[in-house]
């Protein structure tokens, strides 16, 4: 007998009905060949602190008194509730797995966990624990029983059988829940440590995670960068006169500061004092390919520029179709399809055809191409096709794109269109490229809805004399964009492109634009684990962004707001420095932990020695120290009435404000320097700081260094 623990009661469902069990038991399904039961996601997650550091006064509350937390060995527990005791729901199935699993008519155990790292840790840590108090761990010493992997890339009956058939060893898939584990484990360190450091700090709860801070941190600088925008102005050199009755726009690539009209007018009168020739007119028939298969976040970019769905609703839905045979598996960050599946594509495309689809195989490899696929291919259609009328409009709409993009690519007729290149030149000071694209035949385009519109251009021929009046126009430049999903998709696939476009456009004197990284660069860096968050994780963290307004999201276009400005800046003063460089060096190391060139010990290692550092002040003189203290600290009496002067989220403040009103302060962060508590006890005690080094000034932006005084109660600087 075979006993199969799906990730979910879902997959559960779909497995037992493509292998004919349908007797119920009690949490599971089947007992003829095979016995089908289930998890709930995650049964197990890891201990917290107080597991391995309880709190000194057994309060439970958090302290710095048991952080920063390394555990010799991570320990997992049964799932609890917001009342921190297990969910009766989840101690009972984990229970029934607990008892099929040590069945001994049970000779192999089939890990049907969701097709990737987090679903392969699921199931593995059901059945480690099934065996826990009797004889060890079953992935290293064995259990008596065969441990295998069933590997669902989508849940239709014919691949739940194929895939039966043809069962792999579970230790096969050691690498992948090796960075499971790796990933969970420095997850929980980084969020657990220094999410209640943050918190202690600040009085606030701040979500502190390895990925969720490099998100918000993009949007905040995003954010910053439009906010202090100072539009300049610039003058470009413009004509549009007409020749042979159409207007011909012709723009120099010179540009010239808003202070040298003068010279600009003298460039437009040099233009003009030339001949515009025609030089030449390139027309060619050509086939405009199609757009790759999708991945996750490219799906996702298309439905939230297209239709403002947001990736949460947007993965939801397209999980709930993968659930239900219609769709492949989603979380993939690849566009292209593995060469083992061609058979497979071609039974998709002969049902599409009998649906009147003029589609056809073709074996190329912009489409099949092992190297840029990691573990999933791109989410295609299944052979099997839903019934519109039971699907909602959005869950329509979520299929309809992937199927139309699927025909598009396997389209058995090409779209040809007319390309147009004329080349002008003025004089031999300048040369002009206008270039055009005219649909002939719609071919594929009648399926996606990438059509590109048609740009006509001028009826010009070689030798042309074409008219000109060059005019200065004057133009402001633009602040940078706000991050749409599109763009923040890109972005997190590869943080680092926008770095080299900068660049670039510095070095080209160009205008900042949105532009993604190339085919070959996307790959690289996914292969390589700089991106930020991966497909299965990213839409969740985006999400948790959201509801902890940190973000919003507005149509398609993401906000930072003043909790997550909060955050960001509550980090910069605490040093905690969660950029995306860092964030990448850890994501470099879990992809060397998935290819067995790193241990997940050595992994943590490293994640360990980054957190320590933010613990651990170094002694600094005291007109350099940054050291603001804790929420809650009281550092010294109030010069005006004698109560505690208390270290609050943004100020030391008199405790007795709310009794007697007393409204004696000093801010936490003066002129972008911070007031240390050692600076602040001084204060209070003698009437003086030290000298402060760092202050910056808001009018001059220049540093200068002085002592704060106290002044019929105030503070004040003294230079």
């Amino acid at each position: 007998m075979k006993l199969i623990i799906a990730e979910k009661p879902s997959l559960a469902r779909n497995i037992a009905s493509a292998i004919g069990e349908t007797a119920k038991g009690n949490g599971f399904i089947g007992g003829k060949e095979y016995i089908v039961t289930w998890a709930f996601g995650h049964l197990f997650s890891l201990a917290d602190i107080e597991h391995y550091n309880p709190s000194p006064d057994g309060s439970g509350r958090w302290s710095m008194e048991n952080l920063p937390c390394f555990p010799e060995s991570f320990d997992y527990e049964l799932r609890k509730g917001p009342d921190k005791k297990v969910d009766s729901g989840v101690l009972r199935q984990f229970e029934i797995i607990k008892t099929l699993c040590r069945r001994d008519d049970i000779d192999t155990i089939i890990n049907a966990g969701d097709a990737d790292r987090e679903g392969e840790i699921i199931v593995r840590l059901c059945i480690k624990k099934a065996f826990e108090d009797n004889g060890g761990d079953p992935f290293a010493a064995g259990c008596g029983k065969r441990l295998a992997r069933l590997w669902l890339p989508d849940q239709t009956p014919e691949t739940v059988r194929a895939a039966l058939d043809e069962l792999k060893d579970e230790n096969e898939y050691d690498n992948l829940a090796s960075e499971g584990y790796a990933r969970t484990y420095i997850d929980w360190l980084y969020g657990v440590n220094l999410t209640r450091y943050a918190t202690l700090k600040t009085g606030t709860l701040l979500r502190v995670g390895r990925v969720i801070v490099p998100i918000v941190r993009a949007i905040y600088d995003r954010d910053m960068e439009i906010r202090n925008f100072v539009p300049g102005k610039y003058y470009a050199l413009v004509s549009a006169e007409e020749t042979n009755g159409e207007v011909v726009e012709l723009t120099s690539k010179h540009k010239f500061d808003g202070d040298k009209l003068n010279t600009a007018e003298r460039a437009c009168a040099k233009l003009n004092a030339q001949e515009a020739i025609v030089t030449s007119v390139k027309r060619k028939k050509a086939t405009l390919d199609p757009g790759k298969l999708y991945s996750l976040s490219k799906l996702q970019n298309v439905l939230g520029k297209k239709y403002k769905m947001s990736m949460a609703e947007s993965l939801e839905i397209v999980q709930k179709l993968y659930e239900e045979g219609y769709l492949t598996y989603p979380r993939t960050n690849s566009e292209y399809l593995a060469t083992a599946e061609k058979d497979k594509i071609k039974k998709i495309i002969d049902g599409c055809k009998k649906l009147g689809y003029p589609m056809t195989f073709k074996d190329k490899k912009t489409i099949f191409d092992d190297s840029k696929i990691e573990s999933h291919s791109a989410i295609t259609p299944t052979y099997k096709i839903p019934d519109k009328n039971r699907l909602s409009e959005r869950e329509y709409t979520v299929y309809s794109t992937v199927f139309k993009r699927f025909a598009a690519v396997f389209c058995a007729e090409d779209c040809v269109v007319d390309k147009t290149e004329i080349t002008i030149s003025v004089g031999g000071l300048e040369e002009f490229t206008l270039k055009g694209t005219v649909v002939l035949e719609k071919g594929w385009t009648k399926y996606d809805d990438s059509e590109k519109k048609d740009k006509i251009l001028p009826k010009l021929a070689k030798g042309d004399k074409v008219n000109i009046n060059f005019k200065p126009a004057e133009k402001e430049t633009s602040p940078p964009r706000h991050y749409t999903i599109e763009t923040l998709n890109n972005y997190l696939k590869n943080p680092f492109t926008e770095d080299k476009l900068k660049a670039k456009n510095a070095e080209e004197n160009k205008d900042d634009a949105d532009v993604s990284a190339s085919d070959e660069e996307d790959y690289k860096a996914i292969f390589e684990g700089l991106e930020l968050g991966t497909e299965a994780t990213r839409t969740g963290i985006i999400d948790n962004a959201r509801n902890s307004k940190y973000i919003e999201l507005k149509k398609d276009v993401y906000y930072i707001l003043p909790d997550g400005e909060f955050l960001i800046e509550s980090l910069g003063q605490m040093s905690i420095n969660m950029d995306k460089y860092k964030t990448s060096e850890i994501g470099k190391a879990l992809k060397k932990v998935f290819r067995g060139n790193m241990t997940v010990e050595d992994s943590v290692a490293l994640a360990e020695n980054e957190i320590k550092g933010y613990f651990e002040r170094s002694e600094q003189p005291i007109e350099l120290d940054t050291d603001t203290g804790f929420f809650g600290d009281v550092v010294g009496k109030c010069p005006l009435c004698g109560g505690d002067v208390v270290r609050y989220k943004k100020r030391y403040s008199c405790r007795n404000y709310k009794e007697n009103g007393c409204n004696f302060g000093v801010n936490c962060y003066i002129c972008g320097r911070a007031v240390s508590v050692s600076n602040v006890q001084r204060l209070l005690a003698e009437g003086k700081t030290s000298k402060i080094k760092g202050f910056i000034s808001k009018k001059s932006g220049k540093s200068f260094d002085a002592f704060l005084v106290l002044k019929e109660g105030k503070a004040e600087f003294e230079f």
